[in-house]
């Protein structure tokens, strides 16, 4: 008889095992059925459409994601477009035509635009520095540019190419101490002038295949600037004298504005007339570079 009793208790006791797994499963089941509708009902109420231009845009732009539009990627300037938080011409690397497709997108009338292209504010090469200091350390513009000491200007080129090693579109090459760009293979975006520690590359719109540039940054006194470099600017005021629409003298160094850039006749007048030399045309190339280049290339 105990057996009997222990057998009954075991079917008893598996019966017992057997309705909790099926509860369990039912509770579950019952669950997910939930989740899944409040889910589906918030997909619904919640749901956004993604404005199709968005898509049209991304697609015309040039998938470079170089981030210099000021924005994380292609896609990001292309919803930014879209809900006029950016302008249609904001795509430095597609220029005009880029904004003329987006422009035709969006069905509206696009500003005539230029590409902008980095220059370099200083025209001094390696021979033309005074007060060179010997310097063993790292070969970075950044670390040599902490340590502060390997040249008697502090605004001037360091000559390290940390520009050049930031294109990725092979780009810059370094010559004569200096950055010298290949406009053919440049696309404006601005990694270069990231890079540069003392902030001496900045870009330009090129409204002409070749811009005159003041190739200097140093802000010091003219008498001071001479004592370490045989370019740069003396801050004389002559160019803004001659042609204050295009030239500003600020902190005793030359400004070129390039809204108010001149025609080409006025401009050499004072290029002729500066005494320190300091104007110099960037562009398809700079003829000095032309045969360089073209050996590179070759």
């Amino acid at each position: 008889m105990p057996e009997m009793a222990s057998i009954e208790s075991s079917f008893i006791l598996a019966a017992l095992d057997g309705t909790t797994l099926l509860l369990a499963a039912a509770i579950l089941f019952g669950l997910t059925l939930l989740f899944a509708t409040v889910l589906g009902i918030a997909k619904e109420k919640l749901w956004v459409d993604e404005d199709p231009r968005i898509g049209q845009i991304t697609e015309a732009l040039p998938a470079a994601n170089c981030g210099g539009c000021g924005f994380a990627g292609c896609a990001d300037f292309a919803k930014a477009v879209v809900e006029k938080r950016a302008a249609c011409s904001g795509c430095p690397v597609g220029g005009s035509k880029v904004a003329d497709k987006i422009a035709a997108i969006l069905g509206i009338e696009v500003v005539q635009t230029f590409p902008y292209r980095p220059v370099v504010h200083c025209g001094a090469k390696s021979h033309q520095r005074k007060g060179i200091v010997p310097y063993d350390g790292v070969q970075s513009c950044v670390e040599a540019n902490v340590v502060g000491v390997t040249q008697g200007c502090v605004y001037g080129c360091l000559g390290f190419g940390d520009c050049m090693t930031s294109c990725d579109y092979d780009a810059i090459r370094m010559v004569d101490g200096l950055p010298v760009f290949d406009y053919d293979k440049c696309t404006g975006c601005g990694a270069c002038v990231k890079a540069c520690p003392r902030n001496i590359i900045e870009r330009i719109p090129f409204k002409e295949d070749r811009m005159l540039v003041i190739a200097c940054s140093n802000k010091e006194p003219g008498k001071l600037v001479k004592q370490v470099c045989e370019v740069g600017c003396i801050g004389c005021k002559m160019c803004q004298r001659m042609l204050a629409d295009m030239f500003e003298v600020k902190n005793n160094l030359a400004f070129v504005k390039y809204d108010g850039y001149a025609a080409e006749e006025e401009r050499e007048k004072v290029i002729a007339k500066c005494p320190a030399e300091v104007m110099t045309y960037f562009g398809q190339p700079k003829p000095e570079y032309a045969e360089t280049l073209a050996q590179e290339n070759a």
